[in-house]
C-alpha cells in the first residue's frame, strides 16, 4: 500500500505517511516541526477556496457538515459534529461548510436542505444525510464507510 503525502500546515513540508499507520488511528505530525498534519479532534472550517486542499485531499474520509447561521437544526446537530469529531479523530475528518459564505461548493453538491452531512471518501461523495439524525445512525454509517 503506497504511503500518503501529506502538506505540513504550519511549515510546508511534504511528509510521507504510511496508510497503515492512520488506519490505526494514529495521527500523524510533521516530521520537521512535529505539529499534527491535520487537527482531528475538531471540526475544520472549509470554505469554497480551501475545499480542495482541506477535503478533496484528505487523506481520510470527511464528514462535511453543511450548514448556516440562521438554522435551528444546524446548530442541533453542532455538537454532535464536535462530538464525533474528538471520537473518529484520526479515522475521520469532520469539516464545516456555511453555505451562505460558500455558494460555490453547495452548489456543486446539489445541497438544497440543510443541515446536511456529506460523507466524502477520496474527495467522491459516498453518501448523504440531510436533517438532524441521532448521534449513533451518523456514527453508523461512516463505520459503514470506514469499513
Amino acid at each position: 500500500m503506497q504511503p500518503q503525502v501529506i502538506h505540513c500546515p504550519a511549515c510546508g513540508t511534504m511528509n510521507r505517511v504510511p496508510r497503515e499507520k492512520m488506519e490505526q488511528g494514529r495521527e500523524p505530525v510533521c516530521g520537521r516541526c512535529k505539529t499534527p498534519l491535520f487537527a482531528s479532534s475538531k471540526p475544520v472550517t472549509v470554505t469554497d477556496a480551501t475545499f480542495t486542499a482541506e477535503v478533496e485531499q484528505s487523506p481520510l474520509p470527511v464528514l462535511l457538515d453543511v450548514w448556516a447561521d440562521w438554522c435551528g437544526p444546524c446548530r442541533m446537530i453542532a455538537p454532535v459534529m464536535e462530538q464525533l469529531a474528538a471520537e473518529m479523530g484520526g479515522r475521520v475528518r469532520v469539516a464545516k461548510l456555511n453555505v451562505d459564505e460558500n455558494p460555490r461548493t453547495a452548489a456543486r453538491f446539489n445541497i438544497r436542505g440543510i443541515p446536511a452531512m456529506l460523507v466524502l471518501k477520496a474527495g467522491r461523495e459516498v453518501d448523504r444525510m440531510v436533517g438532524v439524525l441521532p448521534k449513533s445512525e451518523i456514527a453508523r454509517r461512516l463505520e459503514r464507510v470506514l469499513a
